[in-house]
């Protein structure tokens, strides 16, 4: 079964062809990176015009590419929460017209849920349970990834999120937005022994995350520096940074896993693209002898194909939704899962 996905929660206009939830046919991401750069974050008014501009054509491509027409497909996935709500409203709105022209089933698909099934493609063999690390630039979460539709929310950042930390150090550092990727580049140069950073604490529950120190006291630090006119060691700075966020974040999934009995870990977001995340807790896990899966590159970020698989299994567990789907900027996956969130007709 073939499943069209549409993704526009944040800055990237995306849609896919996916059949039977991990062959990927086609994957058209239009990025508006390099408008937002010039503001150093995204915008959610221009995100939302851009979107506008840009889902047809993508949708068109994505046919397209995938050798198919409307007729071909099954059933209509989109990201309906969370995320941005203007950018949110085009995909869904795209979605219920292109539905009711066509008659095609429509599936609202959870954002978060869908970086979780980026593994799907990657690693086809996956099957629940498992535990799964989901970090990027909204969001930092420990799940509990019961069956393909069913999750449980252990642990999850009580402040910013791992990838808002990333491109906030990194602008303070003076790189491009966004600063994941420069981060990463620079760490690799440095040391990460060249300066102490303090690992986040969070009291309360010892699975939950924390961020917004680590990122005061790197700001704090450059800014310190810059007053008594010393020269900033950036590459090492990059690197100490990278590595006690890496450092935090598996040892929670690690911490999360031994306790609760997960010999089988995953990771996802667009913070799965970073090296010292990857290297990490793919060492970690080697030295438990858990199985770690990780998307490959192309599905770190947001995409349609990540939406249309969770779609095939969205599709497949009966839910549907009619023309009252509308965007949700905060939606848990909890919620989801209990059934207290949904737009069954």
């Amino acid at each position: 079964m073939k499943i069209l996905g549409i993704e526009s929660s944040c800055d990237e206009t995306a849609c896919a062809v996916v059949e039977d939830g991990c062959r990927v046919l086609s994957n058209i991401v239009a990025s508006q990176i390099g408008e937002h750069r010039l503001y150093g974050g995204v915008v959610p008014e221009i995100a939302s015009r851009r979107h506008a501009e840009n889902i047809l054509w993508v949708t068109q491509a994505a046919l397209e590419e995938a050798g198919c027409t409307m007729d071909d497909i099954g059933a209509i996935g989109v990201t309906y929460a969370p995320g941005l709500i203007g950018a949110l409203l085009v995909g869904v709105s795209f979605a219920k017209g292109l539905a009711m022209s066509t008659g095609k089933p429509l599936v609202p698909v959870h954002h978060i849920a869908g970086h979780i099934a980026s593994n799907y493609i990657s690693h086809p063999e996956l099957v629940p349970p498992y535990l799964c690390l989901v970090a990027s630039g909204g969001h930092s979460h420990i799940v509990e990834v019961k069956d393909r539709t069913t999750y449980h929310v252990v642990g999850r950042t009580r402040d910013d999120a791992a990838g808002e930390c990333f491109d906030k150090v990194a602008r303070t550092l003076g790189y491009e937005y966004p600063g994941g990727k420069f981060i990463d580049a620079a760490a690799k140069l440095g040391d990460p022994e060249g300066y102490k950073l303090p690992v986040p604490k969070v009291t309360g529950s010892k699975y939950d995350l924390s961020f917004s120190g680590l990122k005061t006291a790197v700001i704090n630090l450059v800014h310190n520096a810059e007053q008594k006119g010393e020269k900033i060691r950036r590459e090492d700075l990059a690197a100490s940074f990278q590595r006690t966020i890496a450092t935090s974040l598996v040892s929670k999934t690690m911490l999360a896993a031994e306790d609760l009995g997960y010999k089988t870990v995953a990771l996802a977001g667009g913070v799965s693209a970073n090296s010292g995340v990857r290297e990490l807790l793919q060492r970690e896990c080697d030295k438990r002898g858990y199985k770690l899966c990780m998307p490959q590159l192309e599905y770190c970020g947001d995409n349609g194909a990540m939406i249309a698989s969770q779609g095939y299994y969205d599709y497949l567990a009966g839910k549907r939704a009619d023309m009252s789907l509308n965007g949700v900027a905060t939606l848990s996956l909890d919620m989801l899962s209990e059934g207290e969130y949904s737009f069954m007709p």
